[in-house]
């Protein structure tokens, strides 16, 4: 039976297959002679039969006969345009039949066929569009029908299964689908020029939305062409992308510039195409579009409003709304004063309409349903699907396709911005507000605009996504310039600045607004992060003195107001602690400190307490049953103890008591394994973050309350002295120091009264807190608890009994050398570095022979993370005992070290360091440079190790004792016990200095300005050392080479600084030896020459300045001892540079006479000092002068001398 049917089907489709092999074999033959009309030709031998008939029989025939025969149609048929005069109905007829024949049959298509199909095509659209253009609604879908089916087509072929097309098929589709997009573009212009004389844009669009058809075909080019590039965009060349970004941007101009933007169904499809085709395109850049960006942002923006009614409201206005302008700090955030539309389960579409007659009371008894699906602040009755429902009314259809026009066109903007950050930043003004965010715009959208009053969900997202893109970039960079000024007329120009600054105001307070409103869980998880990056961007010391306290309030009231759904509290209550923290992180506030110490009057601390930013603090940060939210208020606790650290003594009882019970909590709860083997244990983790946030917080209360300010360096640079750079302060900013406040003399007594009291809050500690952390089996909180010593101050150490700091010390130790985590080793390491820089410390040799050798011992550890701070210890050890040496004799107990094996380990030790990575390096240097001024060099120098001439190496020779001994030799008329108490010692290796110069030159050569700085400074401590005879040392020349060479040719001020200030060192000529000459005339050439320097960076200002003044006082040092050598070639140098140093000795006295008359008392002092400085520098040269026979010169260096009194 079944062979009966097939024999039935086949006989049915025998005459088709019969009639379209004989149509094709024909028309091959007869287009060999000499061929009649082609219309004609193809009209009588294949369109002559059925249409479906000849579709019937594609299916009984072989592909590649079928393939073959539609391919010799379409190219003859194309081909005879150029002859004929009208080819319409074949061109229809023949995209007629190759669509119906795709739909039943799989063309065996390769690359050749592809594009003959492509060319063709192109020639029957180019037709249709053109006569499509200008013709009547009733007869254009003759052309646009066999012009869509075209498109249709080539659907088929690109989805068809059995064939993947290479990436120069897609090109050839692209170039195709541009080459339509520029005829379309033609026809569109020319369109647009006709209809000039109507009366109005809308008659216009009115007029362009009847020739639906065109449109149609234009959504699906961009359509596929978008496809395209979602296939094979990544791989295309730069010049496909570049003319399809043209083509595009030529589209959208027109549309732009002739406000094409009509609000229909048919043109909101071909928008969303249009837009989302820009998407796919902007999404991967191949090259700058620095020349679209203005344009495409003034056209997309046109979108932002589209199909919106011509008011959208607000759902919820703020209170006291008036029609005046009203100051963004004055609105009211209250979620309670607003009356909001209460939101309204999900019902389907069928069904609204009933529900719409019972409204009130279904919104009365499905109040509570909120948590069944995501809601909008905004009053309509939309469902979580965004309109989205197939069996909707019209209405939600529409809006549904207006929309997504809107989304399409934010999301663009979010491309500009992300494919070119520096070009997009100029464009602020223009798609931002600076006035009335909380208003509607009724012409004009903003993407404030789209986040405030959209009432399509996805809108407000991609608003708030974009807004983040914005923010998350270069403009953290570009805002810094903001500042917020009154406009004292309406309309007025104002400044980029003042733009800017308006801007962030009214971003800040349409965010705060939506934060107090807003319940949708998506778009809050949007507004926090947007809140999150303004905080970041915005420079809040120019900008209103309230705006900070108002984030920082509202951010505590919706924290304390909650959120509706329970699913979503940890996530959004954990992102608004992540806001609050870095709002608290930002430079110290003199109003959010008043604002706190108000909260602390009203005694927030009792135990039932009320609202405010520090009790919902506390309260939250006590909620261990919610390790993610009290993780967070930690967080945010540690930033307020860090920038605030003045309340920090008020709050240090509900501190300890808070931090206690989670050491207490913790400690029995955290299991013994490794952190390895807990991976996937998130309840673990999550403690281990929490009980390391709370030791955190406790080490920044610490340091608030015992007033640390960081390392207590020994501040001995004698460079400082001088009177030109005495006023170049020096400012060090440690970021592991709490952030104080200046204020007045009272303030400053209270903080120091708050720093005296610390010895309670450490006492406390110690006995308390510390043993229940420092032996915790989880490594990372080990880490912090031992970081807490790290920030203990000399006077609260030493205020302690001896058996805490014991204690302390013997923790570090045991910490540094015992524990296997190497984070915990590298603490301590830091912690030792700290504390042995208290001068106490330093004079105990027990204490350091325990600190030496646990920092020794971490100078050997493979990791480098380890290394660092064991070096930054070390260094900060050497400089102690440096400091110790220059003023007090070190204090042995029985059974220590000797001296010399205790410096002959940290000078190993160091030198070993100097062939580590740079940061290693540099603190080597650091050390070595303090060891090199008290270690003592005598005997006259021989080569010894160096195999090479000095002359050649520029190092010392055989160096024959190295002892210590104070680093110089005038302290003993100071100090005449140092030299009795502490005598010299000699030290095993011999060759010690010479190794230590010899690392010093090298390092300048291998490291990095870090690096290149300490050398600088180490050889100015190495002039120090009054042992060396740097006249007699053959290295002293290669070391004033590589001073004057880093003078000169550095980039780096700050390098130049210190290698200037190096060169000022030796006390007289006979210092400098035989390189007296070579340093004078380094310094007069670095100064002619120092006009011409160029500044890369505007920070690198205040360094040209500070440039300047160290290499003036140099300059005059060695100006001052030019009169006492020998050195002709010097003196005629100085003669020949006579008319440059006239005229810079000008400027200096102008300069002193100028500031004279302004100066107080102390400054008065500094002035005498530097004339004295100029005097002796021109006595100097007029006895060079003199001495040459110069008298003219002298005469006028005297007059300069006279002019000095």
């Amino acid at each position: 039976m079944a062979a009966t049917a097939a024999s039935s089907s086949s006989s049915s489709t025998a005459p088709a297959v019969r009639s379209w092999r004989t149509a094709f074999l024909t028309l091959r033959d007869e287009t060999l002679t000499t061929p009649p009309s082609i219309p004609q030709l193809v009209h009588s031998l294949v369109f002559s039969h059925p249409h479906s008939f000849l579709v019937s029989a594609t299916p009984d025939l072989p592909t590649h006969e079928v393939t073959s025969d539609l391919l010799f149609l379409v190219e003859l048929v194309a081909n005879a345009s150029q002859f004929q005069q009208d080819l319409t109905s074949s061109f229809s007829n023949t995209c007629h039949l190759i669509h119906d024949v795709c739909r039943s049959v799989s063309l065996e298509i390769n690359s050749s066929s592809w594009v003959l199909i492509l060319d063709s095509f192109a020639k029957m659209m180019d037709c249709f569009l053109g006569k499509a253009g200008f013709r009547a609604v009733s007869s254009n879908a003759a052309f646009i029908k066999p012009a869509m089916e075209c498109l249709e087509t080539l659907r088929y072929l690109v989805g068809a299964p059995h064939r993947k097309y290479s990436l120069s098929d897609n090109i050839q589709l692209v170039k195709f689908f541009l080459q339509i997009t520029s005829c379309s573009h033609t026809h569109l212009i020319s369109f647009c020029r006709s209809n000039g004389n109507q009366r109005s844009a809308f008659e216009v669009g009115k007029k362009s939305s009847r020739q639906c058809s065109l449109w149609e075909v234009q959504t699906t080019v961009f359509t596929m062409l978008g496809d395209a590039f979602s296939r094979a965009g990544s791989s295309f060349p730069v010049e496909i992308w570049q003319s399809t970004i043209e083509v595009l941007r030529k589209m959208i101009d027109v549309l732009a510039s002739k406000n094409l933007v009509v609000e229909d169904n048919v043109m909101s499809r071909f928008y969303a195409s249009l837009l989302h085709c820009l998407h796919l395109v902007l999404v991967d850049p191949k090259c700058s579009i620095s020349e679209h960006v203005s344009g495409l942002v003034a056209s997309l923006k046109m979108f932002f409003i589209y199909g919106l009614p011509s008011r959208p409201q607000l759902l919820c206005p703020p209170v006291g709304h008036k029609s005046k302008e009203l100051c963004p700090l004055s609105l009211k955030l209250n979620p309670e004063e607003p009356k909001r539309t209460e939101n309204t389960p999900y019902r389907p579409p069928h069904l609204r309409k009933k529900d719409n007659l019972n409204m009130k009371e279904g919104r009365a008894q499905n109040a509570q349903s909120l948590s069944d699906h995501e809601s909008s602040t905004v009053d309509v009755t939309s469902s979580d699907s965004d309109y989205s429902d197939s069996d909707g009314t019209l209405k939600d259809a529409e809006s549904d396709r207006s929309s997504k026009v809107r989304v399409a066109a934010i999301t663009c903007i979010q491309d500009l911005c992300q494919a070119d950050p520096k070009s997009f930043a100029t464009q602020w003004t223009m798609l931002l507000p600076t006035n009335d965010v909380l208003q509607p715009r009724k012409f004009e959208g903003t993407l404030m605009t789209c986040l405030l009053f959209d009432p399509y969900l996805k809108a407000r997202i991609a608003s708030a996504s974009t807004l983040v893109a914005m923010m998350d970039g270069p403009s953290s960079i570009f805002l810094q310039v903001a500042e917020y000024r009154e406009s004292s007329k309406c309309g007025s120009f104002m400044a980029l600045s003042n733009s800017l600054g308006h801007i962030l105001m009214q971003l800040h307070t349409g965010t705060l607004y939506l934060i107090q409103c807003e319940t949708n869980s998506r778009l809050l998880v949007l507004v926090f992060k947007i809140l999150m990056l303004l905080i970041s961007c915005t420079p809040y010391s120019r900008m209103p003195q309230e705006l900070l306290p108002k984030v920082i309030t509202s951010l505590q009231a919706r924290i304390e107001g909650g959120f509706p759904l329970k699913s979503d509290q940890t996530g959004l209550v954990a992102a608004a602690f992540s806001c609050l923290t870095a709002a608290l992180s930002i430079s110290p506030s003199h109003q959010v400190n008043e604002m706190l110490l108000e909260e602390i009057s009203r005694g927030f601390v009792e135990t039932e307490r009320g609202s405010g930013v520090l009790s919902t603090l506390f309260l939250y940060s006590e909620r261990l049953s919610n390790p993610t939210i009290c993780f967070e208020a930690l967080q945010a606790l540690r930033a307020l103890s860090h920038n605030y650290p003045n309340l920090m003594l008020e709050c240090w009882g509900i501190v300890s008591a808070t931090v206690y019970t989670f050491f207490k909590e913790a400690t029995a709860e955290v299991p013994t394994k490794s952190w390895k083997e807990h991976i996937g244990s998130t309840v673990w983790f999550t403690g281990e973050k929490t009980i390391t946030a709370a030791a955190k917080v406790l080490d920044e209360c610490l340091r608030a309350i015992s007033g640390f300010r960081g390392t207590e360096d020994h501040l001995d640079d004698k460079s400082f002295d001088a009177p030109f750079v005495s006023d170049c302060i020096r400012t060090k900013k440690v970021s592991s120091a709490p952030s104080y406040i200046a204020g007045s003399l009272e303030d400053t007594k209270e903080e120091q009264r708050a720093w005296q009291s610390g010895t309670e809050q450490w006492d406390e500690t110690i006995e308390k807190h510390m043993p229940l952390i420092l032996g915790h089996n989880s490594g990372m909180v080990r880490t912090a608890s031992v970081t807490c010593f790290a920030g203990i101050t000399s006077s609260v150490f030493f205020t302690l009994i001896k058996e805490k700091q014991d204690f302390i010390i013997s923790s570090l130790v045991n910490a540094a050398t015992c524990d296997g985590v190497p984070s915990v080793r590298s603490a301590a390491c830091r912690a030792i570095g700290v504390i042995s820089c208290f001068q106490q410390i330093s004079e105990s040799a027990e204490i350091l022979d325990k600190f030496i050798h646990a920092i020794e011992i971490n100078t050997r550890d493979p990791l480098a993370s380890v290394r660092i701070t064991a070096s930054w210890a070390l260094a900060n050890i050497c400089d102690s005992i440096c400091h110790c040496i220059n003023d007090f004799p070190l204090k042995q107990p029985p059974g220590s070290i000797t001296d010399s094996q205790l410096l002959k380990l940290l000078i190993d030790c160091a030198l070993h360091l100097t062939k580590d990575g740079d940061k290693i390096k540099s603190n080597a240097v650091r050390a070595l440079g303090n060891l090199s001024r008290f270690v003592k060099f005598t005997g006259s120098p021989t080569y010894g190790l160096l195999s090479k001439p000095a002359e050649s190496t520029g190092l010392s020779s055989t160096i024959n004792n190295v002892r210590t001994q104070p680093a110089n030799s005038r302290l003993k008329d100071c100090h005449p016990h140092v030299a009795k108490s502490f005598d010299p010692v000699t030290l095993g290796d011999s060759h010690l200095l010479e190794r230590m110069v010899q690392a010093f030159l090298s390092c300048v050569t291998t490291g990095n300005v870090k690096v290149q700085w300490n050398v600088c400074h180490a050889l100015s401590n190495l002039f120090l050392n009054d042992t060396i005879q740097l006249q007699n040392v053959d290295w002293a020349p290669s070391v004033f080479s590589i001073l004057l060479l880093l003078l000169r040719d550095s980039s780096n001020f700050k390098i130049r600084i210190q290698a200037a200030a190096a060169l000022a060192v030796p006390a007289s000529a006979l210092d400098y030896g035989k390189n007296f000459s070579d340093v004078v005339q380094g310094l007069e050439h670095v100064m002619e020459n120092l006009g011409s320097d160029q500044i890369s960076e505007p920070s690198s200002f205040k360094y040209r300045i500070a440039l300047e003044k160290q290499l003036t006082s140099t300059l005059l040092h060695v100006l001052s001892l030019a009169s006492a050598t020998n050195h002709q070639p010097l003196k005629d140098f100085l003669v020949k540079k006579a008319s440059f140093l006239e005229e810079w000795f000008k400027k200096l006295c102008s300069s002193l006479e100028e500031a004279g008359a302004e100066l107080d008392f102390e400054r008065q002092s500094i002035g005498n000092q530097k004339k004295e400085m100029i005097s002796k520098a021109l006595r100097s040269l007029i006895e060079v002068y003199e001495g040459r026979n110069h008298h003219t010169i002298a005469q006028k260096f005297e007059k300069l001398d006279c002019s000095m009194q």
